[in-house]
């Protein structure tokens, strides 16, 4: 992963950038956030529920880092492999949270953003610093501004 860093410094750049993404929400206004294809075909409701759906992957894989063991909660149906059916998994979040309130989207968005920094929290330094143990970076240097990479090249420019 290169250059070592701490997790206080990824804590601090994931609120930064948690804090960003709010103001955005903030600046389009929940009045809206259900317009149909405003941003890709989606509207905004729909990023939300999208990046908090493959978010919840995120925070399953560093639970994973910190015990082995621990179970992986399935995210989407078993004969969606997430290595190649990304379009799949994709309409299949689309789907399940096409009919739900924006207020609980916004709301699950809040939530699965506070186990991920539970997740990361409860990792030390030296274990987030581990390629070994964080093998599905690919080596990239873990940073908040990496967490949120999805976001800034698929789906920032349209919002």
């Amino acid at each position: 992963m290169g250059i070592s860093f701490s997790k206080k410094q990824l804590l601090a750049e994931m609120q930064s950038e948690q804090a960003a993404w709010l103001a955005l929400l903030d600046e389009i206004g929940e009045e809206n956030m259900t317009q149909p294809e405003v941003a890709g075909g989606w509207s905004i409701k729909d990023i939300v529920a999208h990046i908090s759906g493959w978010r919840r992957r995120t925070v399953n894989r560093f639970r994973a880092a910190l015990d082995p063991s621990t179970d992986m909660i399935a995210l989407w149906p078993a004969e969606l492999h997430e290595d190649d059916e990304v379009d799949e998994i994709n309409a299949w979040i689309d789907k399940v949270n096409r009919d739900r309130p924006l207020a609980d989207v916004l709301n699950d968005s809040h939530e699965v953003f506070q186990q991920l920094v539970a997740a990361v929290d409860a990792l030390s330094d030296e274990q987030l610093n581990d390629p070994q143990r964080l093998p599905w970076f690919e080596g990239e240097r873990l940073t908040g501004a990496f967490l949120f990479g999805h976001f800034h090249e698929e789906h920032e420019p349209d919002m």
